[in-house]
């Protein structure tokens, strides 16, 4: 049972947030050009911010600020206004704040501003436990897509720990509404489904494509000439990925950029861009579902609640898929000295 006070109803209120947030970022990529929204607007200590950034941002504190009239909070973000967050109400005692909210509102921004794909607003809730708060804590997770202009559904899950996942999808047109329920894929193989390791931003990718090829090999041998095994989808958003698990269309998915960073280091490069937790503040979502998530050794994701810490994780839509993968994933790290026994 969550320990958070009106858990539900937080949760519905979070929800109409995320509503009137995808509403102003579809109203500003239809008002602005392209080249206007995907401008850079900040570099930041986590992330590169757009100007599509800029336009959720200006509104996020205003509405968590109301929400404060009900629940006090530490609310965490990309271009918070310090490092410790924005504590709401407005001189509220941090450590008497009754909870932690981290927001990711784009995740996917880079796929949005170009018009290629939705992007996901997310939201975990935890309980306050000071900066020892991690994403083992969150109690309650929403995550509602942005969707592109010519896409007129668009869908939003959401879980309160312990009591499943719940969704919804939106007719942007006529605005009537459905009721979506998560599934994840019940395949027990690996072969002829969407899968891999995530790989879409330069640095090191060619290890991480070896890694790729290696667990495939491991699980299903050999390539036959003319055949494919397995399929890929670099969806550049974790928000996205979390629920391509969810709904059923992946089987697996890898994040594992931050193991990799050996490599680089002796080959006298930096570790680029990797996933931080406000990017999987909803995984509580899958794994509501029925998604298999944790990190490459299959423990508990518990990194703590902030902007820059990165993060390894991997998603299995089931025990059968991750009794396949899991094991060949860790060979093959091992193999090239990435991962300890765990």
């Amino acid at each position: 049972m969550p320990l958070i006070r009106d858990a539900a109803g937080l949760a519905d209120r979070i929800r109409a947030i995320h509503e009137a947030m995808r509403d102003e970022l579809v109203e500003a990529c239809e008002s602005n050009t392209l080249e206007v929204m995907s401008r850079v607007a900040a570099d930041g200590p986590g992330d590169t911010m757009f100007e599509i950034d800029r336009v959720s941002e200006v509104v996020l504190v205003h509405r968590f600020e109301d929400l404060a009239r009900e629940w006090s909070f530490v609310l965490i973000f990309e271009g918070q206004e310090s490092e410790d967050g924005v504590v709401l109400p407005r001189g509220t005692d941090p450590e008497r704040a009754e909870l932690r909210i981290i927001v990711d509102p784009v995740d996917g921004s880079r796929g949005l501003m170009y018009q290629k794909r939705s992007a996901w607003t997310l939201t975990g809730v935890a309980p306050n436990r000071g900066p020892e708060t991690s994403l083992a804590d969150v109690e309650i997770a929403v995550q509602t897509e942005i969707p592109i202009l010519k896409q007129h559904l668009c869908d939003s899950l959401w879980a309160i720990t312990g009591g499943g996942a719940s969704g919804e999808r939106v007719d942007r047109i006529s605005g009537g509404r459905s009721s979506l329920h998560p599934k994840p894929s019940g395949a027990e193989t690996i072969a002829q489904g969407y899968g891999g390791l995530a790989r879409f931003v330069p640095g090191a990718r060619s290890d991480l494509a070896a890694i790729d090829d290696r667990v495939h090999e491991l699980v299903l041998g050999p390539i036959r000439r003319g055949k494919a095994q397995a399929f890929e989808d670099q969806y550049i958003s974790t928000g996205g990925q979390l629920y391509e698990l969810a709904v059923g269309h992946d089987r697996w998915i890898a994040d594992l950029r931050p193991l990799v960073e050996p490599v680089l280091q002796r080959r006298g490069l930096e570790l680029g861009l990797c996933c931080h937790p406000y990017d999987l503040c909803t995984e509580l979502i899958a794994r509501e579902a029925g998604v298999i998530v944790g990190d490459e050794h299959g423990r508990q994701l518990s990194a703590p609640l902030d902007t820059t810490s990165n993060v390894a994780w991997a998603g299995y839509a089931n025990a059968e898929i991750q009794a396949q993968v899991a094991p060949a994933l860790l060979t093959a790290l091992q193999e090239r000295g990435l991962t300890d026994e765990g």
